[in-house]
């Protein structure tokens, strides 16, 4: 009966994962066709002729390599302020006492609560009056504060024995040396965890970009598919817009993979209790 189950449970889960990676390979596949073999009745996932026409007419004629940078620059600069920031304060709320400690915590956690939608247009009104309206000042400053990057590295901080910093301070190290020498290292699965997260949410966000750029020398990948699609007046050129959607995908795959390995440990980490 026990095998019954596993057989059930694996068969699940490998339909789920088909039914997630399908799709994406199928829209590679169709970002090397031709428009013939795109509308062709037979489908397909061996592209036959193959070609990269729809990559070269990507390339030709939108900004892509303008719009990559600038998806770059703001997804790495985010990632590491909010990992920087909240590595720090997560610290400062598992292992510090100070005053009105847990109503900060608190404010922290409700500020989870509330929809991002909420404070697009406070947000957009602090932007203007600091003039970052199409900077990249407005596009990273606001992603580098996060609640659940604080919450996530305090949760993590707390889960760890403090007898190491307690021998570390004994030997005269202060509480930064402590910090940086001892508890940051002992912490890099919940960080590349966080970074991967955060990455991944900056690279794909569209709402704040389009509300905060106006030039297209400030638009990032994102609003550069929209359009790019917006550009197609009466038929939409199904291969070019295939070929974007992979270049879009590739940064954001690899970023992963290259955390993968600590990204699991974190998982399985924070299943085992002493």
């Amino acid at each position: 009966m026990k095998n019954i189950y596993k057989f059930i449970g694996y068969t699940i889960l490998s339909l789920g994962a088909i039914s997630m990676i399908l799709p994406f390979i199928y829209m590679i596949s169709l970002s090397f066709m031709t428009e013939t073999q795109i509308f062709s009745s037979t489908v397909s996932f061996f592209p036959n002729p193959f070609t990269n026409d729809n990559y070269k007419y990507v390339i030709q004629n939108v900004e892509i390599f303008r719009y990559f940078y600038n998806s770059m620059i703001v997804a790495f600069a985010t990632t590491i302020g909010q990992t920087a920031i909240s590595s720090l304060a997560g610290y400062a709320f598992a292992r510090f006492n100070f005053k009105y400690k847990e109503l900060l915590f608190l404010l922290i956690l409700i500020s989870m609560m509330i929809p991002p939608q909420v404070n697009i247009v406070p947000l957009f009104f602090i932007m203007k009056q600091f003039y970052w309206i199409d900077t990249y000042y407005s596009l990273i400053i606001p992603g580098i504060f996060g609640g659940f990057g604080v919450f996530m590295m305090r949760q993590w901080f707390k889960s760890m024995p403090e007898d190491i910093e307690s021998s570390a301070k004994i030997d005269g190290c202060n509480s930064f040396e402590v910090f940086y020498k001892i508890a940051l290292p002992l912490s890099i699965p919940a960080i590349v965890t966080l970074a991967i997260f955060t990455f991944i949410t900056t690279w794909n966000s569209f709402m704040w970009p389009l509300i905060v750029t106006n030039s297209d020398s400030m638009r990032t990948l994102p609003l550069g598919l929209a359009n790019f699609k917006g550009s197609f007046r009466e038929i939409t050129d199904w291969g070019a817009l295939t070929s974007y959607s992979v270049i879009c995908c590739i940064p954001v795959i690899g970023v992963f993979l290259l955390g993968k390995k600590y990204f699991i440990n974190d998982i399985v980490a924070g299943g085992i209790k002493e």
